[in-house]
């Protein structure tokens, strides 16, 4: 892969696994200086995709010849938000690009596939699905965008999901927070036009992470690689789009949406 983004630093939050490792590691493969978040030093080991965040940071680092680092931090605490902020930015520089995957259901007790149905959620689901999504989206985009107004140059990716275009009766609460993150995403893409930094947000559908096969049922039929965009996207195939937002083709887009499903969802937004 060609390294244009060679010298940059990138915060990835949600990193230890799954998409957000994805992510980490497609950006250090364009020459990035990569923050590697996760809220629990275990969270790579807890659906078989590694064993520690420091582990996972290492790796990474190694693999594609970069600096890397892990910050621990809980997203829904402003303090601990600024305070990797700060970190990440003494230690590898100013942040360039912000890829902020953190999030997901699974703070909800019910767990898959029936985390949060509209009628019956408990509250405490509700509070923690809204704080781990919306929140999270909220504080670690201000305290990031701070710097990158200063510096008038900036890339922001939030990853949000198909779910918030569409009525999922088990998902309730997640489809809403997610909705309301993505238009949080707009909103902040057009207050950060004038300072030249770029505010998109990526919507994946069904993916073949660790913690999607390990929770539910599925189709062999939708498992394969090819010859049907009916199918469980493969990792790298949503992973790759960060490219484009992070990357020189992506520098005049902003305050936009991409679902990436495979064409599941073909409504306008």
């Amino acid at each position: 892969m060609e390294r244009y983004l060679e010298g940059k630093t990138a915060l990835v939050t949600g990193a230890g696994r799954g998409l957000g490792r994805a992510f980490a590691e497609r950006l250090a493969a364009l020459g990035c200086q990569v923050g590697i978040h996760g809220m629990r030093e275990q969270g790579p080991a807890e659906y078989g995709e590694g064993t520690t965040l420091t582990e996972t940071a290492k790796d990474v680092g190694a693999q594609f010849g970069v600096r890397t680092m892990r910050v621990l931090a809980d997203l829904t605490l402003p303090a601990e938000v600024a305070r990797i902020t700060s970190e990440v930015t003494t230690q590898l520089g100013p942040i360039d690009i912000l890829v902020h995957n953190a999030g997901g259901d699974i703070a909800a007790a019910g767990g898959k596939p029936n985390p949060n149905d509209a009628v019956f959620v408990k509250q405490e689901d509700v509070r923690s699905v809204l704080d781990r999504n919306l929140l999270s989206t909220i504080f670690i985009c201000q305290e990031v965008a701070k710097g990158m107004m200063e510096r008038r140059t900036g890339r922001i990716v939030t990853i949000s999901s198909i779910a918030a275009f569409r009525g999922f009766a088990n998902q309730a609460i997640y489809s809403t927070a997610k909705a309301a993150a993505i238009e949080y995403t707009r909103c902040l893409a057009m207050q950060l036009r004038e300072y030249n930094v770029t505010v998109n947000s990526l919507a994946p559908g069904d993916t073949r992470t660790g913690r999607y096969l390990g929770t539910r049922h599925v189709d062999p039929a939708r498992l394969v690689t090819e010859g049907t965009l009916d199918r469980v996207a493969q990792v790298d195939e949503v992973a790759r789009v960060v490219d484009f937002f992070a990357g020189p083709l992506g520098a005049f887009v902003s305050g936009q949406v991409l679902r990436v499903d495979g064409g599941s969802q073909s409504w306008p937004s």
